[in-house]
Formats: C-alpha cells, sequence, structure tokens
C-alpha cells in the first residue's frame, strides 16, 4: 500500500513455501526465507505476484488491505500481510507500517510489477512524507 488519501494498492505478493519441515508442518517466514537465497533455494521457497489467485479472492484481499491500512490510520507506505488457507479464505496476519523498501526486496518488486519503478517509489514515499510535514507545520 502506498498513499493517504489516494490510496494505491500494489500487486497482491505471495510467500510460497517449499520442503521445510515436510507435510503438515507450521510454516513461517523466518529471517532466512526472506532474505537468504541460498536457504529460498535449497528449500524452494518462491515469491512472486499472485497471479494464480481466482479475481474474487485477489479484490476481497485488496479491499480488506485497503480498510486495514485505514483503520490503523496508517500513512505513507505500508505492507499488509496474510495467510491464505486451501479454501481460498484470506486471514489478517499483521500491518507492517514500515516494510523493507530496499530495491530487491518484496515491496519495491511488488511496486515495479504495478508499473512502478524503484525512483519513482521513493520519490512517492519521500512526496507523502513532505505533503505530511508541510500540513503538520501549518497546523501547529
Amino acid at each position: 500500500m502506498v498513499g493517504k488519501n489516494r490510496l494505491g494498492v500494489l500487486a497482491v505478493w505471495e510467500l510460497e513455501f517449499g520442503s521445510v519441515g515436510g507435510r503438515g508442518a507450521r510454516q513461517s517466514a523466518t529471517q532466512n526465507a526472506k532474505h537468504g537465497p541460498d536457504y529460498e533455494e535449497r528449500v524452494g521457497d518462491v515469491d512472486g505476484p499472485a497471479d494464480d489467485l481466482a479475481p474474487e479472492v485477489y479484490g476481497r484481499i485488496q479491499r480488506t488491505a485497503k480498510r486495514i491500512y485505514r483503520t490503523l490510520g496508517l500513512d505513507g507506505y505500508a505492507r499488509i500481510d496474510f495467510r491464505l488457507v486451501a479454501d481460498g479464505t484470506p486471514y489478517f496476519i499483521e500491518a507492517n507500517p514500515n516494510p523493507e523498501i530496499a530495491k530487491s526486496q518484496e515491496f519495491a518488486t511488488a511496486a515495479r510489477h504495478d508499473g512502478l519503478d524503484y525512483p519513482g517509489l521513493l520519490h512517492r514515499i519521500l512526496a507523502l512524507g513532505i505533503s505530511r510535514a508541510k500540513a503538520g507545520a501549518s497546523v501547529g
């Protein structure tokens, strides 16, 4: 998510777990799973756009993410995480109001997937912060 009044929802991004833990094991995105390319390759974790989601599930995730973002009063940018169960139901896990925005990480990659290049993403985030600072300065 990027924005405040005009909220932009980036591509729904997914992490598919590979072979860690075996069948039925609880899986979570550890530091290795998020930032360890060698680990990801060894266990078969894959992240990327959730292009195979049914349109209604994709839309539900985006609508729910917007509602969560606004309910929590988030501003600028954030990542809203869900867990999708086998029947296609998305469950909200957490809101990350300060996700890593390095060029190689999921947030920037999702923005690039949606046509917003890395310099454009940084510019948009900075512009939102500057406009918020100016609005705050005129109030106080």
